[in-house]
């Protein structure tokens, strides 16, 4: 069985062109997430894990939609390897059902974890470059004022979220954080 797993990092990003792909590549089932590939904790990837078995095929788009590190990335291969599990990458042109492709994906791996500390390399130099200019980056900081508006419609209980959020401009996750700060006190 061809089983597929997709990834993105923020909920804002869509999953439609890593599914049509696996789609594509006949994957029989998909698991999916919105999840940094730096935390560990990702409950789809494990999900797909645990469901794969003897003779399954493993697909994924990119190896970076797996792990983060060659580290990780080598812990995954040699857990599908213990289950007699092939992984294929389908950007990447990776196959692992044969020796050259076992090669390629330890040399891709290192290729991808160099790709990303260049990522975080560069951000850390353009914020370096910012604070120097004295900007601090960043997201804008809410008006407090229309979060305390916002928490005082939510108190009356007579609007709905949406309509909240309709109201004052505030989105559902700030006005939940605000109430969760607010319960914490």
């Amino acid at each position: 069985m061809k089983i597929g797993y997709a990834r993105v990092s923020t909920i804002d990003q869509s999953l439609d062109m890593q599914i049509d792909a696996l789609n594509g590549a006949g994957c029989e089932r998909l698991y999916t997430e919105k999840a940094s590939g730096a935390k560990d904790d990702r409950k789809e990837l494990e999900r797909a894990l645990d469901s794969l078995r003897q003779g399954d095929v493993f697909v994924v788009y990119k190896l970076d939609r797996l792990a983060r590190s060659t580290k990780k990335l080598i812990e995954v291969y040699e857990r599908l390897a213990e289950l007699g599990v092939e992984l294929v990458s389908i950007c990447d042109g990776l196959d692992t059902t044969t020796p050259t492709g076992r090669a390629m994906f330890k040399m891709i791996g290192v290729i991808a974890e160099l790709e990303r500390e260049m990522i975080v390399e560069r951000t850390r130099a353009g914020l370096a470059a910012s604070r120097a200019r004295g900007r601090n980056g960043g997201r804008p900081k809410t008006d407090t004022k229309k979060v305390e508006r916002a928490i005082k419609l939510y108190d009356t209980q007579k609007h709905s979220i949406t309509e909240i959020e309709e109201m004052t401009g505030i989105k559902k996750a700030t006005l939940y954080r605000a109430l969760k700060a607010r319960s914490s006190f």
